[in-house]
């Protein structure tokens, strides 16, 4: 083994080094330096004094294979699922769960920083009391084993390789259960016969309700999955519809460009304070109930007043609908048709539909359009909440212009959220709350909220808004004695 200072030559492929980690990244690798190179390691979490084997050699960087850990961060803690480090889903379950929180801000801090080059006051990352079994989706991948039966699991980190599972504690209980059935299913003869062609699994289910729906995800339309609603209801309790999902656009798509009912219903419905959702295995619609149930309170307290709102990117209807409960009026705009027809029934659901309108359209496009920009000239607040690319250029332009005074700005990623806010900035816009939600525990990514206020229009919204929300504080690993011990 050898010991490399920062002034000597950077390591070669299969040489061990010692280093000290001092970052962590959003992938779940820690960050140090060896021969005046950054060397990224999976596994290993800052302040640790680690031994690798360099595994990769790139022009700038190098990746390490965590042999061993000669000084472990005080943060290190026992990670509860059997498969975490070979399974892609989680990335951070080996990081004490107060450290992932304070890790978070600092992830939000540390972009608008490099990004946006602002310097902003972060608040503290609002966390949940439980932060397991919490997923109210999973996606589960299909492949065919030697001899003709099944596999289910999600793919390995970084690679389309399979790793099958039997459980996921990430998910809720019953689609954990659901896992755990159809691994058993999967294996027998009857299930081979289900699953052949199939490519996904995709399972949604109502935390409140207790309801849940399957799509089946295959190339073409696979009529022999109606022979087989029988054994998916006697296997996932709760199911009320089952679908199959075809033509996928690629080969990574997970949900088909059509879909078809083969039984029951094709939604599933959620509660999340009081407000009724029903949505489809293929719609856009957050997966952490609780978490959104957290967003509502905190955003209900800078609504005191009704407001007219604009959602954008606004998908089946989550915050349109909390708005309008609310007593504002919305105007809501998203790109999915789909979409659109569930946000217009969730409104009905919720005797709010006097009170939202829903329009189809790209919010980039759409924009220009004579009766959104009406919109938005009149809107009291635009909300955004748009995918994790963010929103184009030309969209934050048209914002800008149209005066809005209020822009609260609900992104899952730091990077691009950073990047837009710089652009409104620069168009006159002052930057508030700078929240953080833990909406995806135990990975790397975070939920920010951000308010922008227009330094030449009225008192901005956001001053009604508590900023003194207190987090809700993390479970101790001393409540979980099933943690798998590695």
């Amino acid at each position: 083994m050898t010991n490399r200072s920062a002034t000597s030559p950077a390591p070669a492929l299969g040489q061990e080094v010692v280093l000290t980690l001092t970052d962590l990244l959003a992938n779940g690798q820690g960050v140090g330096r060896a021969g005046g190179m950054v060397i990224f390691v999976t596994g290993g979490l800052p302040q640790e004094r680690v031994r690798v084997r360099i595994s990769s050699v790139k022009s700038n960087y190098a990746v390490g294979e965590l042999l061993e850990i000669i000084v472990r961060s005080p943060d290190r803690t026992q990670p509860f699922c059997a498969v975490f480090g070979i399974c892609g889903g989680c990335q951070v379950q080996h990081l004490a769960y107060p450290a992932q929180l304070r890790w978070k801000r600092n992830m939000v801090a540390s972009a608008f920083k490099r990004i946006a080059g602002l310097e902003v006051e972060v608040a503290e990352t609002i966390g949940m009391a439980d932060p397991r079994s919490y997923r109210n989706k999973m996606s589960l991948v299909v492949k065919e084993r030697p001899g003709g039966t099944f596999d289910v699991g999600f793919y390995q980190a970084r690679s389309h390789e399979l790793v099958p599972i039997d459980s996921c504690p990430i998910v809720l209980p019953q689609l954990d259960a659901y896992v755990r059935n159809l691994a058993t299913l999967a294996r027998s003869a009857a299930g081979a016969a289900i699953l052949r062609g199939v490519r996904h699994l995709v399972a949604r289910a109502g935390k409140a309700s207790g309801h849940a729906v399957v799509s089946l995800t295959t190339e073409r339309l696979a009529e022999h999955l109606d022979n087989a609603v029988a054994r998916l209801t006697a296997a996932l309790p709760g199911l009320v519809g089952v679908q199959n999902s075809f033509e996928p656009a690629s080969q990574n798509a997970v949900m088909g460009r059509k879909q078809r009912t083969i039984w029951g219903q094709n939604e599933m419905e959620e509660e999340i304070d009081g407000i009724r959702f029903r949505v489809s295995p293929a719609s856009f619609f957050q997966v952490n109930s609780e978490m959104v149930g957290q967003i509502f309170r905190f955003v209900a307290s800078g609504l005191t007043s009704p407001r007219r709102v604009v959602d954008l990117y606004c998908g089946a209807g989550t915050f349109s609908i909390f708005f309008a409960r609310l007593g504002c009026t919305v105007f809501g705009v998203e790109e999915s048709s789909h979409a659109i027809d569930e946000a217009r029934a969730n409104a009905r659901l919720n005797l709010v539909e006097e009170s939202t309108e829903f329009t189809v359209g790209r919010v980039e496009d759409a924009l220009d359009e004579p009766r959104i920009g009406l919109a938005l000239r009149g809107a009291q607040i635009v909300f955004l909440d748009p995918p994790r690319k963010g929103v184009e250029p030309a969209a934050l332009e048209a914002l800008a212009a149209a005066g809005v005074p209020n822009i609260w700005y609900l992104s899952c990623n730091p990077a691009t959220l950073a990047r837009d806010v710089a652009q409104l900035h620069t168009a006159g816009y002052e930057l508030g709350i700078v929240q953080p939600f833990d909406m995806f525990p135990q990975t790397g990514h975070v939920e920010v909220l951000c308010t922008l206020w227009r330094k030449d229009s009225a008192p901005k919204v956001d001053e009604e808004m508590r900023l003194s929300a207190a987090p809700v504080p993390p479970s101790s690993e001393k409540e979980y004695p099933d943690f798998v011990i590695r």
